[in-house]
């Protein structure tokens, strides 16, 4: 995976026994059962792009690679959905519809395995606009650690909305292959607008730039992408990806829409930019310039490592409420100060999520330590403001205990219970998203 996954977990890295390569649901239950009568560990493996630890086997057994299982099944136009196995990835998935008019928006940067996307409850850049994973999944065939596969809408069902039962849907959504294997996914798609327009515009201060992101949403403006850079962090990208826009605060923006709404959305987001200091727009209007801005972005995590040649990266995940989202990063900035820490902010700032892609030195072991402080006081600092541990990379190995101060025993005893109930082994990614339990 991209990254140290496990710095700050205090796990080492640990292969599996084994890896097998399935091709079919039925290769998969009948392989689960094997390792359900001989009590082996699970674990589930897409593209591997995952920030948490999510796929090291911390007591060995079984990694079930499911690159092989890659077909894109049962698309319907009409209904604006498709099913896809594990194998697929987001940019697979969206080269195969581009015939169609139709597209799937959900895009965290990697070309992650859209069923992992789904086992992790990813998000990303267009969020703000389209909603997350569990948005966007309407239905899941899950093998259990047993064998049994189940189809948690129901088999063949894609309805839009329904109000049938229990959500088992999104109970596996976010479980992070502790509870099932994702074998299949049904997602929602989307017209391609009309128009997309692309800016970037520059502030004086993160305050300017964070509170224009929140008054540009409470204008109601459907803005499609609205990501902030801090100056490191912009400084850093037009370094690594020879751009040059002023090393001050930023904001890259994305309209979706008809041409005429488009319209609307930029004079209004334009007034609002300009009345908290901001400079004129720099327009990317073809698709092949919106293309490199966009790349500029998702490869901020590279333009943070090039800044220290040798070093090791990690990235915090926190998210809070709109309103609270100038106090924290103007808080977190003061902190990276105060310890000198290397640490870019990125984020999805009309989510409330924003990112410190912490660079540091692997050998050490006094900076990794101020790191790992600053990433607790990060963490906690968003939930006390009402906020989570993380918006989107979930939990994986490092923020189980984080996890317990965030939802509460209560609350963590009702998954424990969950897990029981489906995996009585704890034979599925043990070791993730809940703590051990006491002997």
């Amino acid at each position: 995976t991209r990254g140290d996954e496990v710095l700050f977990s205090g796990e080492q890295c640990c292969p599996p026994d084994v890896v097998v390569f399935p091709h079919c649901v039925e290769e998969v239950s009948a392989l689960a059962k094997v390792c359900h009568n001989h009590h082996l560990p699970i674990i589930p493996f897409g593209t591997g792009t995952g920030l948490e630890g999510g796929v090291g086997a911390l007591k060995g057994g079984v990694c079930f690679s499911l690159r092989n299982m890659d077909q894109v099944l049962d698309l319907h136009q009409e209904d604006f959905d498709v099913t896809v196995e594990p194998g697929v990835t987001r940019k697979a998935l969206n080269a195969y519809l581009r015939e169609t008019g139709l597209w799937f928006p959900v895009d965290p940067g990697a070309d992650a395995s859209l069923c992992g996307m789904a086992a992790t409850s990813a998000s990303g850049t267009n969020a703000v606009r389209y909603g997350t994973m569990r948005e966007n999944v309407l239905n899941l065939e899950v093998v259990l650690a047993d064998g049994t596969i189940i189809h948690t809408a129901g088999k063949g069902r894609r309805p839009r909305k329904t109000s049938a039962g229990y959500n088992l849907t999104n109970l596996f959504v976010g479980s992070e292959g502790t509870l099932g294997i994702i074998t299949k996914s049904t997602l929602r798609l989307y017209g391609i607008p009309e128009a997309m327009v692309s800016a970037v515009c520059s502030f004086p201060s993160v305050q300017a730039a964070v509170d224009s992101t929140v008054q540009v949403l409470q204008a109601g403006v459907p803005i499609a992408r609205i990501e902030f850079l801090d100056e490191v962090m912009i400084d850093a990208c037009n370094r690594f990806s020879s751009l040059s826009y002023p090393v001050t605060p930023t904001l890259f923006l994305e309209f979706h829409g008809s041409e005429r709404s488009v319209e609307e959305q930029v004079n209004l987001t334009e007034d609002i930019t300009q009345s908290n200091g901001g400079s004129d727009f720099q327009w990317a209007r073809d698709a092949e310039t919106r293309n490199s801005l966009w790349k500029a972005r998702h490869d901020a995590w590279y333009a943070a490592l090039a800044l220290r040649p040798g070093c090791k990266a990690y990235s915090t995940d926190v998210c809070v409420p709109l309103s609270r989202l100038p106090q924290i990063i103007v808080e977190t900035k003061e902190d990276l100060m105060e310890n000198r820490l290397t640490g870019p902010i990125a984020g999805h700032v009309g989510d409330g999520n924003f990112h410190c892609l912490m660079v540091v030195d692997p050998s050490d072991p006094e900076e990794q330590h101020r790191v790992h402080l600053f990433t607790e006081r990060l963490a906690r600092r968003a939930l006390a403001m009402d906020g989570t541990c993380t918006g989107e990379h979930g939990v994986g190995l490092g923020k189980r205990a984080l996890l317990c101060e965030e939802v509460g025993h209560t609350a963590i005893n009702v998954m424990q219970g969950l897990k029981d109930a489906l995996d009585p082994k704890n034979l599925m990614n043990p070791g993730k998203v809940l703590q051990p339990r006491e002997p």
